[in-house]
């Protein structure tokens, strides 16, 4: 995997995390400035890019849409169920990566989704075992394999999909640019 194309990859996982609410508007920033070190340049990641912390949680909902349309990757509106699963996914990413552990990645899943989306229902059960070992026969590193086989498959979707109702701002206002997405 090339640096850009890892860059992607991470600037997707935290576009996606944002969108529900699981890192902050900063970290996505954060990864945009990553992802123009890596190589990746479009005028909408360069504006992204030049958010200072304090514009971040403002500018972010705006700005993010056309920086990953121009990039080919996909926006999730915020607390869609596409977008739940892409920040499962992330999430899955960085356990594999090392940078959660099973336990603190199934609790972060079942805290967010509990027991609702198909795609977590098994990882939900698993954070449930976990809260219950003390009581069984099970250790700790049954249940982490458990959840390393159970997590789902980490994937990019392949076809960026925005529309000009996901691309409104947080009090329902469109975009301030003359750019639409259907």
């Amino acid at each position: 995997m090339t640096s850009t194309e890892a860059a992607a990859i991470a600037l997707q996982d935290h576009a996606a995390l944002w969108s529900m609410g699981e890192i902050r508007a900063s970290d996505v920033v954060d990864a945009t400035c990553g992802a123009l070190i890596a190589g990746l340049d479009t005028p909408g990641l360069r504006i992204l890019a030049a958010c200072t912390r304090a514009e971040a949680d403002y500018d972010v909902p705006y700005l993010l849409p056309a920086a990953l349309v121009e990039l080919g990757l996909t926006f999730y509106p915020v607390g869609s169920e596409t977008g739940q699963e892409a920040a499962v996914r992330a999430l899955a990413r960085r356990m594999l990566a090392g940078e959660l552990t099973p336990r603190e990645f199934t609790f972060r899943v079942h805290q967010r989704h509990g027991h609702e989306l198909a795609l977590t229902e098994r990882l939900a059960a698993l954070d449930d075992e976990y809260d219950i070992l003390e009581y069984g026969d099970r250790t700790v590193d049954q249940v982490d394999a458990e959840v390393a086989a159970s997590q789902p498959t980490p994937r990019l979707p392949s076809n960026p999909q925005i529309c000009a109702a996901d691309a409104q701002g947080p009090t329902g206002e469109s975009p301030p640019r003359e750019l639409r997405f259907a």
